[in-house]
C-alpha cells in the first residue's frame, strides 16, 4: 500500500488519469485471466458472452476497489480527526454587497413523513445551532408535498406550537403545495422562485436527515471561502436503527463508507456528485442552471427526472461552477430502512431514477465525468442482471463442457493429446475477483489499528473483527437476494411498469412471515430448481454455486431474522455492530432522542376525540389556523362544483363516504372549507358526522 500512498500524494491535476489507469490496468489483467482460461481451440459464442459480461463486470468491481484503496491511502496519511475551527469560521450572518445579512435556508421538502419524526429532528439541529452561537442568519422551511390529510394538519399544528415557542428570533415556514408537481425537484424549484432571492445558500435535508450546528456552520465557512463553488456534499452516516439487518448496514456505513467517501473526493475533484440530501447549494446557480426538463416519451423512461440529483450536480457543473464532496466534514447523519424488504423497497424507487441516467450519457454539453456519474448510476442496477446472466451462461457453459468428450488422437498422430486444464486459471480468476470485492473490509480495520482511538469508537479491534466477519457472511446470503430483487426492478422498468412515488417505512418494525413469504417465496423455489438442475446435471459446478443457492434457500428466515431488533439490541450489548454515534453519542442524536421522547401537546384546544381532519373542519383554533396557510386563490367553477358536491356528500352520508383524496380536496381552497365550515355550524353540529 506503500505504492498507493505514493501516488496519492502526486500531483492533483494527475489525480483522474492515476485512478482510471489503475481501474483500467486492474480490468484488463482480470480480463486476460479469463481468457486464457477458456480459450480452447477457439471462443465459443457463449463464451464470448462471459467475456464482455465479466469485462463490464470487472470494471464496475475494480473502480470500486481502486476507490476504497486511494481512500484507505488517504486516510491513512490524514491526522485522526478534524473538527470544524469555528472561530475561523465566518458568520452565517455575514454581509451582503448591499450591507444587508445575507441568509442561508434550511430546506426539509417532506411527503407523507411522520411529523412527530420531522420536527423532532428539525429541533435538534435547531438546539445544536444555538449551542455554536453562530444561529444568526438560519432559518428553516418545511415544504411540505404531504397528500394525507391528517398528516397534513398535524405538519401545521407541529408548525404553530414550535413557532410559538420560538417566537420571533428564529424565522420558521411551513408551506403545502396544492400539487406535488415533479415531486421533490419540483418542491424545490417552487421553493426557489417563490423565496430563493432572499437566501445565498440552501441546505437541503431529508425528513430523516441530522446534522450538527458545527458542521452546518462549516458548511456556511466553506462555500464563502471559495465564490466558485455551487455545491458541497457532506457524506450522511447512517444511525438510529435497531433491527439486526439496519446496525449491521449502519456498521458498514460508517467503517467502510469514510473510505469510500475519502476515495470518491479524490477522483472526483471539483466535479463530484450531489446525493440529494445533506448538502448546501449556492441558490443563484442553482436556480439559474438547474431547472429540469421532462424527459420525452411516456414513463418509467420519459416524464419527470426521478433522481435529480445526479442531473442537477452535472448542469451545475457544465455551467462551469465546482461541486464537491466534503468527505473530511462529519456531523451528517440519516436514517435507513429497518429490514431487507423496506431496503428493497426504497431500492425499487431508486432504480426507475437510476436507469432514466441512460438518456443522459450522451446528452450535449455535459462534461465527461458527469456522464461517468451517470453510467454509474444505471450500472448500479443494470450489475445485478448482467450478474444473473452471467451465472447463468456459466452453468450452461459448464453444462457443455461436461458433455463434450476429450478427443485423444488427432490425424495420423500416434501420441495421445491430453486435454488442457484450466482449474488454476478459474480459481485465480474467482480469487482475483473476492480480493477486490473483501480486502477494503481488511484495510478498513488496518485503518482501526493503525488509530486505536478510533477502534475504541467502534467497540474495539477485536469486536470490530468479529462485526467485519459476520457482515460479510450475512452480506454473502444477502447478495443474491438483493440480485434477484434488482433483476426483478429492472426487468418491471424495461416493461414499462412505472414506480411512483411511494412513502417510505422508517421506523423499526419485524418482517412476519407472510411478508416474508411474499416477498421471498420465488426466490426459495428459484434455489430449489437451479440447485436440483445443477447437481443433477453439472454436479461439479453445483459446489461452486452454493454460496449464491444458499442465500436464496434461506431468505425467508434470514429476512425475518435479520429484522429483529431484539438481536440488534442483543449485538449491541455483545459491543458488535457499534459504530462511533453508539460508542459517544453526538449531542444533536440525544436531542432528537429526548425530543421523540417528550412529544409537545397540541397549541390548539378542542375536542380531541376527533380526527385531525374533522378537527380542521370544525374546531375553530385548527380551521382558522388551516386556513390562514392556504395560498390565495379562488377555485375554477367547475372545481367550486366539484367542491359544492362534496359537501354535499358529507352532508347526507357522513365523513366515512369520502375518500382521502376527496378530504384534501375540501381541504385546499379557503372558499369550500369556509364554506363546509359555516355551514355545519350553522346547522348546530357539534362534529361533522352529526
Amino acid at each position: 500500500m506503500s505504492l498507493i500512498g505514493h501516488l496519492v500524494g502526486m500531483g492533483r491535476h494527475l489525480h483522474r488519469p492515476i485512478f482510471f489507469s489503475l481501474v483500467i490496468l486492474t480490468t484488463l489483467a482480470a480480463m486476460s485471466l479469463l481468457s486464457a482460461a477458456i480459450q480452447d481451440r477457439g471462443t465459443t459464442p457463449l463464451e464470448l458472452l462471459l467475456l464482455i459480461l465479466y469485462a463490464i463486470l470487472i470494471l464496475w468491481i475494480s473502480a470500486s476497489f481502486w476507490t476504497a484503496a486511494i481512500g484507505f491511502a488517504r486516510l491513512l496519511r490524514r491526522p485522526e480527526t478534524l473538527a470544524a475551527d469555528l472561530d475561523a469560521a465566518i458568520p452565517p450572518a455575514g454581509r451582503e454587497a448591499s450591507g444587508e445579512p445575507f441568509r442561508t435556508a434550511l430546506v426539509m421538502p417532506v411527503y407523507n413523513e411522520d411529523p412527530e419524526r420531522v420536527f423532532a429532528g428539525l429541533r435538534a439541529m435547531h438546539q445544536s445551532l444555538l449551542e455554536t452561537g453562530r444561529h444568526q442568519g438560519f432559518e428553516i422551511f418545511i415544504l411540505s408535498d404531504t397528500r394525507d390529510p391528517d398528516t397534513w394538519i398535524q405538519e401545521e399544528l407541529q408548525w404553530r406550537r414550535w413557532a410559538r415557542e420560538l417566537g420571533d428570533s428564529t424565522r420558521l415556514f411551513y408551506r403545502n403545495r396544492v400539487e406535488n408537481t415533479a415531486r421533490k425537484s419540483g418542491n424545490l424549484a417552487d421553493f426557489c422562485r417563490d423565496w430563493g432571492a432572499r437566501y445565498r445558500y440552501m441546505i437541503v435535508l431529508d425528513a430523516d436527515s441530522i446534522m450538527t450546528g458545527e458542521t452546518l456552520v462549516e458548511m456556511v465557512r466553506r462555500m464563502e471561502a471559495d465564490p466558485s463553488l455551487a455545491l458541497l456534499q457532506v457524506p450522511p452516516v447512517p444511525v438510529n436503527r435497531s433491527s439486526l439487518f439496519a446496525r449491521m448496514l449502519q456498521f458498514a456505513g460508517s467503517l467502510y463508507g469514510r473510505m469510500f467517501a475519502a476515495g470518491l473526493s479524490y477522483w472526483q475533484g471539483g466535479t463530484a456528485n450531489f446525493w440529494g440530501h445533506n448538502a448546501i447549494l449556492r441558490v443563484e446557480p442553482f436556480a439559474a442552471h438547474c431547472g429540469l426538463p421532462k424527459l420525452p416519451g411516456r414513463e418509467p423512461f420519459g416524464g419527470d427526472i426521478l433522481s435529480h440529483d445526479f442531473v442537477e450536480a452535472a448542469l451545475l457543473a457544465r455551467a462551469g461552477w465546482k461541486v464537491r464532496l466534503a468527505d473530511d466534514l462529519g456531523g451528517s447523519y440519516e436514517e435507513i430502512p429497518p429490514t431487507l424488504i423496506d431496503y428493497a423497497k426504497r431500492d425499487r424507487r431508486w432504480c426507475q431514477g437510476n436507469l432514466q441516467h441512460a438518456r443522459l450519457v450522451l446528452a450535449a454539453g455535459f462534461k465527461s465525468l458527469s456522464r461517468i456519474h451517470f453510467a454509474m448510476g444505471v450500472m448500479s442496477y443494470l450489475a445485478s442482471p448482467l450478474w444473473l446472466i452471467f451465472l447463468v451462461a456459466t452453468g450452461i457453459e459448464a453444462y457443455l463442457q461436461s458433455r463434450t468428450a476429450p478427443v485423444y488422437f488427432l490425424g495420423e498422430s500416434v501420441l495421445p493429446v491430453w486435454p488442457a486444464s484450466y482449474t488454476v486459471e478459474m480459481a485465480t480468476v474467482l480469487w482475483f475477483t473476492l480480493i477486490m470485492l473483501f480486502l477494503p473490509k481488511l484495510l478498513a480495520l488496518v485503518l482501526l489499528a493503525v488509530h486505536p482511538e478510533q477502534a475504541r469508537r467502534f467497540g474495539g479491534l477485536a469486536r470490530a473483527s468479529l462485526s467485519v466477519l459476520i457482515e460479510s457472511l450475512l452480506s454473502v446470503l444477502l447478495a443474491p437476494v438483493l440480485m434477484l430483487f434488482q433483476s426483478k426492478f429492472v426487468a418491471a422498468i424495461l416493461l414499462r411498469t412505472s414506480v411512483g412515488w411511494p412513502t417510505q417505512q422508517r421506523g423499526d418494525h419485524q418482517t412476519g412471515f407472510g411478508q416474508a413469504l411474499g416477498a421471498h417465496g420465488l426466490h426459495t423455489l428459484i434455489a430449489l430448481i437451479a440447485g436440483l438442475v445443477t447437481y443433477t446435471y453439472v454436479p461439479a459446478f453445483f459446489w461452486w454455486f452454493t454460496p449464491v443457492l444458499a442465500g436464496l434457500a434461506l431468505s425467508i428466515p434470514v429476512s425475518m431474522i435479520t429484522s429483529r431488533t431484539s438481536l440488534g439490541l442483543l449485538a449491541r450489548r455483545a459491543g458488535l455492530f457499534m459504530t462511533p454515534e453508539e460508542t459517544d453519542e453526538p449531542r444533536v442524536l440525544r436531542a432528537l432522542d429526548e425530543n421523540l421522547a417528550n412529544p409537545r401537546p397540541c397549541s390548539c384546544a378542542g375536542p380531541k376525540d376527533l380526527d385531525l381532519w374533522s378537527r380542521a373542519v370544525l374546531d375553530p383554533c385548527v380551521h382558522a389556523l388551516h386556513a390562514s396557510l392556504l395560498p390565495d386563490e379562488r377555485p375554477s367553477r367547475r372545481r367550486r362544483h366539484y367542491l359544492e358536491g362534496l359537501i354535499f356528500q358529507l352532508q347526507d352520508e357522513g365523513p366515512n363516504s369520502l375518500n382521502p383524496n376527496e378530504k384534501r380536496a375540501l381541504l385546499s381552497h379557503r372558499d369550500g372549507l369556509q364554506e363546509l365550515h359555516t355551514l355545519l355550524w350553522a346547522d348546530g353540529a357539534s362534529r361533522p358526522d352529526s
